[in-house]
């Protein structure tokens, strides 16, 4: 039996509360429902109460003023319970109370759904007023039933009862008041059913020898009867006076028998509305499950292809192309990732209206997946002119336990809308801890232009966080030991957004304008699906926008800290080659030039990521100052590309001096420069050469360049991350791997992805033949198996693989085989991990109960499969 949802409970509820007009002699109307005694249990824990028994109550009644429902006993066991589950508000007390533990109760309802007419109690006193009543119960039944239908098929039908409770007392009352005039007219309502002991419902038994009227009452209940005997409390009027009370009773019981029959009416309405209610639930929840059945149908089917298109179109950039042709892929390859991104935007919106959105929980560093996304967006914002930049405070710690993928998602959110609207200026990326931001005013930015990062005004971020919880007395409680509440802006110089249009920025499909999808393109679902991201991470998200002026969006984010429970939860792999701080630099010093703090504060923050102790100036010609005294070596003197164009472009004096230097090595010159053009060029003054390390920075761009420039450490390649194609060949030499796809394209793209690498592939198009090479004894030291395939999916020839290696280790440890058949292998396990396009939570859960080792979605490039094989060869 299913708890009935709190919805068809205010519902019913305010229901018969508005149409009471309707029954004006009617005190209340519930409904209760079947319960068999083998569906209590789940029943009380579906309802959160436990069935109450009446019977106490009759036997000794309470006071009003002392009526306490929870107080009541427990229903005794018996064969089925009739609680109440829906009732008007003035009614409510009798939820939970099981009519079927009452003596009237139970013979009235169990009359009712026999006959399947409505049938009327006994006079009683009703529970907490203690006044005398009577109810008149209908059976509700789970279908249409014939006229002809027997006692046992109604039973077998019954789904609950249906009851309108009648205070005697106040309905006699109301009608006397309506025809008594100035006569008073005794009224005795009698229950007649036994002629010999009638029970008095209504009035006093005073005997009076005045002249009586007496009329027999319909209840509409043909077991039950009920007479009305009515007289003048004065001596009896003239005949005409007599004649007109007669007339006023007869419409009196006219009334009454009118009022029952449209209650009677109204009562059936609302069961036919019960039933509607519950089909259209049952229609929704059905919808909802066909929905998103369809989105990861359409979703499967369109990253299938889109695989084939993307993996193709890489494989093509590694051949032989002149310039055109290169150009042609590229803009090919960035509209299938543009379809790919639309795709999953779509899918995390039906995800979030469903409910169905999950964090991970892994380990991960936050400072490599901000030089990552940094990194996606450095090509953008140099093609524009725009300083892009990202500043972490030094208490935020190394390592973080959370969801990495839904972080840098609501980052990548909000500076591609900066990207996307800002045309000059900077956009700027800062993360502090809450505490810093509630007990230091030096991390609130102003809105001056002189302490911002490239010198235009942006809007104050103080207002983005404004009326934050997180910030109030209440709100600021840490909900575990460990946790770190962090505290993001990311701010820009761009368009703005309209005032007008503010207040729509987090609603779905919704964009500041009809040009903008046109002119800037976009879905208008980012920031709602950043907002509903941010309410998982137990944040909040809000904004401050100066039209013409600029935006800055405002996150906050609980994580807990890794290093406390770094062994509880899997690290994420990703490449840590920009984060680590190479050893070659510690104990070295440097030199900033830049008369902007907000921009040198950024730069000191990635200098000394490497190790290295950074001093800053903000004039050149105090820079030189320092670096004549001596006191502390300098290594490196770094000039921001705005003292250079103003002071030293075309002076010799600074290099001059720097070449006059007494002691020591000379420091080495590095420019620090947005231009595309200089990027990673060297400008020579005629005295020395200057090296030009492009923006944004990160930490392995800016250790390449130092690395080079010093004579230090590695000076290839690889600390930027670009390997040669006789390095690539290398990492995987000797590698032997299967592949498994029903679909030659996916099949051709996963191979060559793996033969780039060095790997030895051999393909298969079936679970069976996977099954067949994958028998021990075999080569092979991993497999990418696809989950959707023909015959026997990937599901199922993954766990026949695992049954055939469990059997085979337990046969060799036991002695029944020998090792020496087996390679000399005694535990046989081949890494397995899945490539599919489905994306959805429950296909990764299923991966893993079959026995896979790993999952990688579709659309999936080279980089992404080896990273996740490469795992399994540390």
């Amino acid at each position: 039996m299913a708890k009935p949802p709190r919805l068809l409970i205010r519902t019913f509820a305010r229901y018969t509360e508005r149409t009471a007009f309707e029954r004006p002699l009617t005190s209340g109307v519930a409904y209760a429902v079947r319960v068999l005694h083998s569906e209590r249990e789940q029943f009380e824990k579906q309802q959160g109460w436990t069935i109450k028994r009446m019977d106490t109550l009759e036997q000794n009644p309470v006071h009003k003023d002392d009526y306490n429902p929870d107080l009541l006993e427990p229903s005794p066991i018996q064969e089925e319970y009739a609680p109440v589950v829906f009732a008007q508000d003035i009614v409510s007390h009798v939820v939970s109370i099981d009519m079927l533990s009452g003596q009237e109760d139970s013979k009235n309802v169990l009359c009712a759904r026999k006959s399947g007419k409505g049938v009327l109690t006994a006079p009683f006193r009703l529970l907490k007023t203690n006044r005398l009543g009577v109810i008149l119960t209908f059976a509700v039944y789970k279908r249409d039933l014939p006229l002809n239908a027997t006692p046992t098929e109604r039973i077998q039908a019954t789904d609950g009862y249906l009851g309108g409770v009648f205070d005697i007392e106040s309905l006699v009352e109301k009608l006397l008041q309506q025809l008594a005039s100035k006569q008073t007219i005794l009224v005795n309502v009698l229950d007649t059913t036994n002629q010999s002991y009638p029970i008095s419902m209504y009035g006093l038994n005073a005997s009076n020898d005045g002249l009586e009227h007496v009329s027999l009452l319909n209840f509409g209940d043909p077991f039950r009867k009920h007479e009305m005997r009515c007289r003048f409390k004065q001596k009896p009027p003239w005949p005409w006076l007599g004649i007109t009370t007669s007339i006023g009773i007869l419409v009196i019981a006219l009334l009454v028998g009118h009022i029952f029959h449209a209650t009677v009416n109204r009562i059936a309405k609302v069961e036919d509305d019960c039933h509607k209610m519950m089909e259209l639930k049952k229609q929704a929840e059905a919808a909802d499950v066909a929905k998103s059945q369809f989105l990861a149908t359409v979703s499967h089917e369109i990253r299938t292809p889109m695989n084939g298109v993307l993996g193709m179109l890489h494989m093509l950039m590694d051949t032989d192309l002149d310039v055109t042709q290169l150009d042609y892929v590229r803009t090919a390859q960035a509209s299938g990732k543009a379809l790919v991104a639309l795709i999953n935007e779509v899918l995390d919106q039906a995800k979030i209206e469903s409910g169905k959105l999950e964090l991970e929980e892994v380990q991960f560093d936050l400072r490599a997946i901000l030089d990552d996304v940094l990194s996606l967006f450095s090509g953008k914002s140099q093609d524009k002119g725009v300083e892009l930049a990202v500043y972490i405070s030094d208490q935020v710690p190394q390592m973080l336990i959370g969801d990495p993928g839904r972080f840098r998602q609501i980052i990548i959110n909000l500076m591609g809308n900066s990207i996307k609207f800002t045309e000059k200026g900077h956009i700027l990326v800062t993360v502090h801890l809450v505490e810093e931001v509630i007990d230091s005013i030096e991390v609130e930015t102003e809105s001056s232009s002189e302490n911002t990062l490239s010198g235009f005004p942006v809007a104050d971020r103080r207002q983005s966080w404004k009326g934050f919880r997180t910030f109030s007395q209440e709100g600021f409680i840490h909900p575990f030991s460990h946790s770190i509440n962090l505290i993001v802006s990311v701010e820009d110089t761009g368009e703005g957004i309209p005032l007008e249009a503010q207040s729509r920025v987090f609603t779905p499909f919704m964009q500041v304008g009809p040009s903008i999808s046109r002119t800037h393109g976009g879905t208008g679902i980012g920031l709602s699906i950043s907002k509903c991201l941010v309410n998982l991470m137990k944040g909040e998200i809000g904004f401050a926008s100066i039209p013409k002026i600029g935006s800055t969006f405002t996150f906050t984010a609980i994580f807990t800290s890794g290093s406390s429970s770094s062994k509880k939860y899997k690290s994420q792999q990703i490449n840590k080659m920009s984060n680590s701080v190479s050893s070659e630099f510690y104990g070295m010093r440097a030199l900033v030039m830049d008369p902007r703090p907000v921009r040198a504060k950024v730069s000191k923050y990635q200098i000394r990521r490497l190790g290295i102790h950074v001093e800053v100036v903000s004039q050149w010609k105090q820079g030189l100052s320092s670096i004549c005294r001596g006191s502390n070596a300098i290594n490196m003197v770094i000039v921001e590309q705005e003292v250079w164009d103003k002071y030293l472009n075309n002076s010799t004096l600074f290099f001059d001096t720097l070449e006059k230097i007494d002691y020591g090595t000379p420091p080495k010159v590095f420019l620090l420069s947005n231009s595309i053009s200089s990027s990673g060029a060297n400008i020579s003054t005629g005295v020395c050469n200057m090296t030009v390390i492009p923006k944004p920075l990160r930490s392995s761009m800016l250790a390449a360049a130092l690395q080079r420039t010093m004579g230090v450490g590695n000076k290839g390649n690889p600390c930027n991350g670009q390997l040669n194609s006789l390095s690539l060949r290398n990492l995987l030499l000797g590698r032997k791997i299967l592949i498994v796809d029903d679909n030659n394209v996916n099949l051709k793209v996963a191979a060559g992805a793996m033969k780039k690498y060095g790997a030895d592939v051999v393909s298969a198009t079936r679970g069976i033949e996977a099954i067949e090479l994958l028998t021990p004894p075999h080569q092979f030291d991993a497999c990418f198996m696809d989950i959707q395939m023909p015959e026997m999916d990937g599901f199922e020839a993954t766990r026949r693989i695992r049954d055939m290696e469990h059997n085979i280790n337990n046969r060799i440890h036991h002695g029944e085989l020998s090792v020496e058949a087996y390679n000399n292998v005694s535990n046989w396990h081949v890494s397995i991990l899945a490539m599919t396009a489905d994306v959805i939570q429950a296909t990764r859960e299923e991966c893993l109960r079959c026995g896979m080792d790993g999952y990688v979605s579709k659309p999936f490039e080279a980089e992404q499969l080896y990273r996740e094989v490469s795992r399994f060869f540390q």
